[in-house]
């Protein structure tokens, strides 16, 4: 048996076993990097050792408030310095962050008050008549509101309730953090986009937001001080996590409240922005933006982008312009990322438009998670990995969600044999490398053939007039379902319909082409995904 069946004196003690909490990172930070640039937004230029205190502050003025540890605290706050100090704040103090997508409803906002259970609210000017028309549509005591104001957005405090900067006024620089003595621990609850009813309650934990922090700095091939651009909302499976990354590297967050061409460009030729992440709706936008949008650089930018499967001609268009795009995948359940394209050394040479659509994929496991893989769902078995035989893509790691709020029933179904089941058909190829499909309820069954929405949609984005577009199934009294396209173009572009389906009809199957196009803008959620629930309504009645 050896030395190993002898554990006299290797028990854990707090000098070899430590909860493992993002928390950490920045409680680092302050002490190795106290006086490198942390936070920027506009004027604002915040060190670590002022992002530390103003954290410490905000923790210090949740517990005078009546926060204790296991209370929610929501935000409703775009991507300004308060959301990004909120996440380290609220946990600091031993609350449970709940990022609210500032786009949604009067009710929906209001189920999640409720849902959640939030006791204080931290709500920019801009938003404060959504949540007081939230708290007014509960039956029972809402959040107590603090208000965030942005005088340089034009949005001033109203007078009407404690503002964000006299809560930390009254905070304690030197509060003693709270730092949790299990990593299981609750850190943050995030709310699903809920498009096919209400959405569900995704619990994070400590362990699974620290593991996620460390494998994106292997699979991003950071180094120290980079400067992040915040594109992806912090209130969507808490911006990736990045937040919670860059205190490790001594990098700085670049805030950005608006995201356009104009604002990418200026941030990365004013501020260096040296990475972001982004749906294929942001690369799209650079693609796009006019010459006076434009501004020159002289690095590369490094760029997660996720969402939506990327159209192999938009990676191809924005990577000639100074950006370097990684593919990577994820759900809210995974907190954001958890597969990666990686480069495979045996594509150099390929023509561009190959290594394009290869680099669409979805690709492997990042390095913090255990498996994941593509198997059939009913038998929950190997698929063949011949890039053919679709099965749904089942995830295992630390960072999976510990499961839905108050829903027993669906966190059993979703974690069904011991995986996470994502609901995203898929092929996986010989190399390993998944290859989304499409949703399960986005796939189109047109004469018992199964049509991909993504290939379709990837074929129409080849026209040098489209921009946007998205496919999805109209009801047909012959096949039972067609394709059918929804496109914007591009500013200034015409194009005739029928030209269209005759373009995609010389790159797809017959029973794949559209067999009717809309041109029309394309509803969008906060972080740029399409929301073909719309559009499949449309659809219907056409």
């Amino acid at each position: 048996m050896g030395w190993m069946s002898d554990e006299t004196g290797l028990d854990k003690c707090t000098a070899n076993h430590v909860a493992l909490t993002p928390l950490s990172h920045l409680a680092r930070a302050a002490k190795v990097f106290p006086g490198r640039e942390a936070l920027v937004y506009g004027n604002i230029r915040q060190t670590y050792a002022d992002y530390h205190a103003r954290v410490s502050r905000l923790a210090s003025g949740l517990v005078g408030l009546g926060v204790v540890p296991g209370d929610v605290v929501a935000t409703l706050i775009p991507n300004v310095p308060a959301q990004v100090e909120a996440h380290f704040g609220v946990p600091a103090c031993g609350a449970v962050l709940n990022t609210i997508n500032i786009r949604l409803d009067v009710d929906t906002v209001s189920y999640i008050f409720d849902h959640g259970g939030a006791t204080v609210a931290l709500v920019d000017t801009q938003f404060l008549s959504l949540a007081e028309a939230a708290v007014e549509a509960m039956e029972g005591a809402g959040p107590a509101i603090i208000e965030v104001p942005d005088e340089a957005a034009g949005f001033p405090a109203t007078g009407r309730y404690q503002t964000y900067e006299d809560l930390l006024a009254g905070g304690d620089p030197a509060f003693d953090w709270i730092i949790p003595t299990d990593e299981w621990e609750s850190l943050a609850l995030n709310y699903t986009s809920g498009t096919t009813g209400r959405p569900k309650g995704v619990v994070y934990h400590h362990r699974g937001a620290y593991l996620m922090t460390m494998g994106t700095v292997i699979s991003w091939r950071m180094v120290l001080h980079p400067r992040f651009l915040t594109i992806v909302p912090l209130f969507h499976c808490n911006g990736w996590n990045h937040s919670w990354m860059m205190p490790v590297l001594g990098g700085t967050v670049v805030c950005c409240r608006d995201v356009s061409a104009g604002a990418i460009y200026d941030a990365i030729a004013d501020e260096g922005v040296t990475h972001f992440g982004g749906a294929p709706i942001v690369l799209n936008l650079l693609v796009n933006a006019k010459p006076d949008q434009r501004r020159s650089f002289d690095h590369t930018v490094e760029v997660f982008t996720a969402g939506a499967p990327p159209a192999p001609a938009t990676l191809a268009k924005i990577e000639a312009l100074g950006f370097n795009v990684t593919h990577v995948y994820g759900l809210t359940e995974t907190y954001g990322h958890v597969t990666e394209c990686v480069w495979n050394d045996d594509w150099a040479g390929r023509d561009q438009a190959e290594i394009a659509a290869l680099k669409a994929r979805q690709g492997v496991a990042m390095p913090m998670m255990e498996a994941i893989t593509v198997l059939d769902p009913e038998t929950m078995n190997q698929v063949p990995m011949d890039g053919a035989t679709q099965g749904e893509i089942m995830i295992r790691g630390n960072s999976v969600m510990k499961g839905y709020l108050k829903n027993a029933e669906a966190t059993a179904k979703d974690f069904a044999g011991g995986w996470f089941h994502s609901g995203d058909i898929s092929v996986q190829h010989a190399d390993g490398y998944i290859q989304i499909a499409d949703r399960a309820k986005d796939i189109i069954i047109s004469g018992g053939e199964n049509v991909s929405s993504v290939e379709v949609e990837g074929a129409l984005m080849n026209h040098p007039a489209v921009s946007l577009c998205a496919v999805v199934a109209k009801p047909d009294e012959t096949w039972g379902e067609v394709p059918c396209a929804f496109v914007e173009l591009k500013e200034g572009e015409a194009l005739d319909a029928a030209d269209l389906i005759a373009f995609a009809r010389e790159r797809l199957a017959g029973f794949k082409t559209p067999k009717t196009v809309v041109f029309r803008e394309l509803p969008k959620t906060s972080t740029g995904k399409i929301q073909k629930f719309e559009l499949r309504e449309v659809a219907k009645g056409l």
